[in-house]
């Protein structure tokens, strides 16, 4: 069928891989690929894991650098400075294994189709939680400030990390969609941001928001 995701499932052991797939194969907007074909580059790579460990991050950034494939993580156990190192290593959504539905994993892996990035909303109170804490300054090497982006930007990565949509985002500041979408366009282009949760997540990090 035309116009289908191209996805690949990418497991520590064949059991979870194989179930993952078989779940993603029902979904009529996705076309589960095997590893290796030529022709057959995935757009979305799932990469399922127990926690997020050295050896998933090595997953994800091998993904990331092979090619164009976006990466969706399902992780059984998440806390703040997971989810941190999860999207710096460059997943653009994460879904915890539990809630790991075929219709929230085909939502998350559309989403990274299009760009976007998804995070469980609770997560995102973790990572306020871990940026709140007493935070190491070596290896910050972008230098954000607030001189650097405009009060909008920083509004927008606000709601952005109260989990809002574009639309939503769009409604709250009373301008239009497209002014957003350009706005987080700009954002993420010119701080050299992977998508919406790698902003949000970086501007954590670095105490903006």
């Amino acid at each position: 069928m035309p116009g289908r995701i191209r996805v690949q499932v990418l497991a520590a052991d064949p059991v979870s891989e194989a179930g993952v797939a078989s779940q993603l194969r029902y979904r009529s907007e996705l076309e589960v690929v095997a590893a290796g074909g030529a022709d057959t580059q995935p757009e979305v790579v799932v990469v399922v894991a127990d926690e997020v460990d050295e050896e998933r991050l090595r997953a994800v950034r091998a993904v990331r650098r092979a090619g164009r494939s976006r990466v969706v993580l399902v992780a059984s156990e998440l806390d703040g400075r997971a989810v941190l190192t999860a999207v710096e290593a460059g997943a653009s959504g994460i879904v915890r294994r539990r809630e790991a539905t075929p219709e929230r994993l085909s939502a998350a892996i559309r989403a990274a189709a299009n760009g976007d990035g998804t995070l469980p909303p609770d997560l995102l109170g973790r990572l306020l939680q871990q940026v709140g804490s007493p935070r190491q300054t070596h290896g910050m090497t972008r230098g954000l400030t607030y001189g650097g982006l405009t009060q909008r930007e920083l509004r927008v990565l606000q709601l952005l990390a109260d989990g809002m949509s574009t639309s939503e985002i769009a409604r709250e500041l009373a301008y239009s969609e497209r002014t957003i979408k350009n706005a987080i366009h700009d954002l993420t282009s010119r701080l050299n941001l992977r998508n919406r949760s790698h902003a949000v997540a970086f501007a954590l990090r670095q105490g903006l928001i």
